[in-house]
């Protein structure tokens, strides 16, 4: 199960920020530091370290930790190769810094960085961004103006993820020596001056010079060339394919600014690469493989946690609150295929979906049903849309399903024996609308095809958690089954979209904005690589979708967002899943850890540091363990 693994990948530091939304800042025109779409920072403009971190946290020792497949490049900013661990498609991950960091503990919030402030007109028609003339790479040389507006120009044209995200971003553009203004083809697009602080600023003089053979580099193509950075660590070793070490700069220039205080303190962090699940788990319970284990098995979480070395408190099982609106996880339909483009095709097989027997049977209670994209936020539609939502739905009342106006949403509940039947008796109807009718326990069309499935899936849990499913959908004359494949195949096939069913996850933050066009827009599901797994391609979508990303004020957000998650519910896109508001984290007993943690994200293993004393008794009592 993946619930709440986006979550860790985020606190852990290897992966992206939650993309942040729609309200902007009430000042305009004025230098802004810490910038925040919901009003003001807690930390107002003169954020000076989190309130949670030790800032005395000792520097040093190893952080251990395994991730499942293998990589073939250092250049996570385009859809061919797989990124080795450190690396992020968005945002700087371990080598690379933002114009801006994200807020770990408050929702749509950013911090200084590589800019050292922000400002924008009361129209909300450009930004400009302030460098701090701290900032420099790992060679020494300064990070420049001309380093952002050409990583802008790169990574809009070659990133599915940034070229969404800035669609609106016509140019960069130099306005002084440690300035840059980021110009836009709209107005009152309200977040876009915030989150431009989201670009990830890569070395123009590196990736335009040439490698030790003397080939110039090409930022277009995948590389296992160690890439310069200007982050907190560098790439230190590497076996391609089977393990990456990242080394602390030491002379890192950007220690002492606010987001990193107390924080960076591992000295090395080193990956290693297993095949499956299971050979990560068994490599966690023997120890100096893996430090830290996020747990999303709910079976595992409740049955296995009893080996000897917990059982004698040398590994700590914990669970830590979130407070964060919950991912949407879900089965992914593949509209690009035939079989899924008849709405009622996507509500049968959503009907089919029995989540209280797998609840009870695999995940021990613990799982909670997904029934909104926004789930856990107010953003979250329910009920039946009224006021200001129901005055934007009905703009587009003839190109929507009518009940839309009349029922409320609901995922079905198998609360009893008699429900399986009634459901499934449903889900047999709805397909014999759609052409597809039982003929010799087989589900047929004219054509005289049986109706065809494929879950694609990467580890054991795709198998665990795809198994009832596809059973309930055998017993409707669907020919089902599950086809596992390597992490290199799984992500190759994703990105270009070969695939019939799989399992998505889609963060989303307090303010949604410009990413929701890389999750639902027409332009992205053509894109190799997008958010848009589903293959979504509705201009009532598209529409709703500019709505959200022009909100004039938090009320109008509100009501466009129910809208969007109302029409994404009842087209039946994506199978609900399932959620927990809580991170479950095991690791062995070698850290200092701050006694508070950020509720929103539950844990910043950033914050943690090794202590010496711990780890030489792990070390005594285990081989290999450090």
């Amino acid at each position: 199960m993946r619930v709440g693994l986006t979550r860790f990948v985020a606190i852990a530091g290897l992966a992206v920020a939650v993309l942040s939304g729609a309200m902007a800042p009430a000042t305009a025109q004025e230098w802004q530091t810490s910038s925040s779409l919901n009003g003001t920072s807690k930390y107002g403009q003169d954020f000076k370290q989190y309130d949670f971190v030790n800032p005395n946290a000792p520097k040093g020792g190893t952080l251990n930790s395994t991730t499942p497949g293998t990589f073939d490049s250092f250049n996570p900013y385009i859809v061919k190769g797989l990124p080795a661990a450190g690396f992020a498609g968005f945002g700087g991950g371990l080598l690379y810094e933002t114009l801006m960091e994200q807020s770990i503990d408050e929702p749509s919030t950013s911090h200084p960085m590589v800019a050292d402030a922000y400002k924008f007109p009361t129209d909300y028609s450009s930004a400009t961004y302030r460098l701090d003339p701290r900032a420099k790479w790992h060679d020494g040389q300064p990070i420049t103006t001309d380093d952002v507006i050409w990583s802008f120009n790169v990574l809009k044209a070659n990133s599915p993820q940034y070229g969404q995200y800035y669609v609106n971003v016509t140019e960069a553009v130099a306005t002084g020596e440690r300035e840059v203004t980021f110009r836009f083809n709209q107005k009152g697009n309200r977040e876009l001056p915030k989150i431009m602080g989201d670009l990830v600023v890569l070395p123009k003089h590196w990736w335009e010079g040439t490698d030790a053979a003397g080939k110039k580099r090409d930022i277009t193509r995948p590389t296992l060339e160690i890439p310069m950075g200007s982050g907190a660590y560098k790439v230190e070793s590497f076996k391609p394919g089977t393990e990456i070490i990242w080394t602390r700069v030491p002379d890192y220039w950007g220690a002492n600014v606010g987001v990193n205080v107390g924080r960076n303190n591992f000295d090395k962090r080193r990956y290693a690469y297993f095949l499956d699940d299971n050979a990560e788990w068994e490599a966690f319970k023997k120890g100096g493989l893996e430090d830290i284990k996020p747990e999303n098995s709910s079976r595992r979480w409740s049955t296995q946690y009893n080996f000897p070395a917990l059982q004698a408190g040398d590994v700590i099982k914990k669970e830590f609150k979130t407070t964060s609106g919950e991912p949407f996880q879900g089965y992914a339909l593949n509209l690009r295929r035939p079989q899924f483009q008849d709405r009622r095709v996507r509500q049968a097989l959503t009907l089919a979906y029995n989540f209280e027997y797998m609840n009870r049977t695999l995940f021990f209670g613990l799982n909670t049903r997904t029934s909104s994209y926004f789930q856990g936020q107010d953003l979250a539609s329910s009920g039946l849309p009224t006021g200001k939502e129901l005055e934007l739905l009905t703009q587009y009342k003839d190109k929507l399903p009518p009940e839309l106006f009349t029922e409320e949403f609901k995922l079905p509940v198998y609360d009893t024996p008699q429900a399986e039947r009634q459901y499934l008796r449903q889900a047999i109807g709805l397909f014999a609308e759609a052409g597809w009718r039982a003929k010799g326990g087989k589900l047929m069309n004219d054509k005289g095809e049986q109706f065809k499935i494929e879950f694609l899936g990467k580890d054991a849990t795709d198998e665990v958690i795809a198994s009832p499913f596809i059973d309930s959908l055998r017993r409707l004359g669907i020919d089902a089954t599950l086809r596992m494949v390597d992490t290199s195949q799984f992500v190759n096939r994703i990105d270009n979209y070969d695939f019939d069913v799989t399992t998505t996850t889609l963060n989303q933050s307090s303010s949604p904005g410009n990413e929701q066009r890389d999750f639902w827009g027409s332009k992205a599901a053509a894109k190799p690589g997008s958010r848009n797994v589903m293959g979504i391609s509705d201009p009532v979508v598209d529409a709703l979708a500019e709505r959200v990303i022009f909100a004039t004020d938090r009320d109008d957000l509100l009501a466009a967002t129910h809208a969007l998650d109302r029409v994404l519910l009842w087209n039946y896109y994506v199978v609900p899943q399932y959620h927990r508001s809580v991170l479950w984290l095991a690791y062995w007993n070698k850290f200092g850890i701050p006694e508070k943690q950020p509720g929103f994200i539950g844990a910043d293993i950033n914050s943690w540091w090794i202590d010496k004393d711990k780890e030489a008794a792990l070390a005594a009592k285990y081989k290999g363990v450090n």
